[in-house]
């Protein structure tokens, strides 16, 4: 960041990007081996992995399950992204795109495939008809659930790279992105002032795609960055993100792919119900 730097006429690809993932990323698409996915018996077969992206789509499944929607039960794979998983030749079929989470439904007489979180949870909701929102807000949920996709962009792959996984830290990429981080909790904060959910009473998958972002960052759970951004001075966000996340259900999607931290909240793959007291982390490989 001392050195300008003058683009060259026509950009090519000489060296991998810097940083932690720099090994998974390239500027190009498609399969780079052959493998083939996994499949379950449930209706629904999700590849994924717990990051915030992952997480709001095994949210969403926990809560329609402990809402009674009982055809709503999946199994859930892990992609190990660092391995390249997602470039398998199965997963691209699902996701051309080769980026986690990516579903296939099995519940109809076609099989379906959806990817791009924001899809597959809009897909679910409207197939079981839950955690819409009123009809009368519709509009409303669907604004704040594409706010969200279009703004944790910033959030992840400007902020958090920048701060939390770039091979140095560099002032000026960090401001910009801070900035914008902390603009994007002040929207919220001031909607949540008059709201208990994100668009009033109802609990929707707007909340969800929302709290699997930023109502984790509220809750110091994003790159360690919490004390930086000073995300306690959000009161509104801190209530609601604390409210979401005492909801078992959260906890369960939480749990579901996750491969760090506390082994007890690690759950690599869930293929029934029993599984979050029989198979997580810290049950399989006890430590010591």
């Amino acid at each position: 960041m001392d050195t300008p730097y003058t683009p060259p006429e026509v950009w090519t690809w000489d060296k991998q990007s810097g940083g932690r993932f720099a090994s998974i990323n390239r500027p190009i698409a498609g399969p780079t081996h052959d493998q083939p996915l996994p499949r379950g018996e449930h209706p629904f077969q999700l590849y994924s992995l717990g990051t915030p992206n992952g997480v709001k789509v095994t949210v969403l499944f926990e809560e329609l399950l402990a809402a009674g929607h009982t055809g709503a039960e999946y199994d859930a794979w892990l992609i190990k992204i660092g391995d390249g998983d997602q470039f398998g030749s199965g997963f691209v079929e699902v996701n051309p795109n080769s980026k986690i989470p990516a579903l296939m439904d099995y519940s109809g007489a076609q099989p379906v495939r959806v990817f791009e979180s924001g899809a597959i949870l809009l897909h679910l909701a409207e197939k079981f008809g839950a955690f819409l929102g009123a009809p009368q807000n519709r509009a409303e949920m669907l604004s704040w659930l594409f706010w969200q996709m279009g703004s944790a962009p910033y959030l992840g792959g400007g902020f958090g790279h920048f701060y939390a996984y770039a091979p140095e830290k560099w002032q000026y990429p960090i401001d910009r992105f801070a900035m914008e981080v902390k603009r994007q909790l002040d929207v919220l904060d001031r909607n949540l002032a008059e709201r208990t959910f994100m668009t009033g009473d109802d609990y929707t998958i707007a909340d969800i795609a929302i709290w699997a972002w930023y109502g984790q960052l509220a809750l110091g759970r994003l790159y360690d960055a919490g004390k930086f951004l000073d995300v306690e001075s959000y009161a509104h966000v801190q209530r609601w993100a604390r409210q979401i996340d005492a909801r078992p259900a959260v906890l369960r999607g939480r749990m579901v792919n996750r491969t760090y931290g506390n082994p007890g909240l690690q759950l690599h793959e869930r293929h029934d119900a029993s599984d979050f007291d029989t198979k997580t982390q810290d049950k399989l490989a006890p430590e010591a």
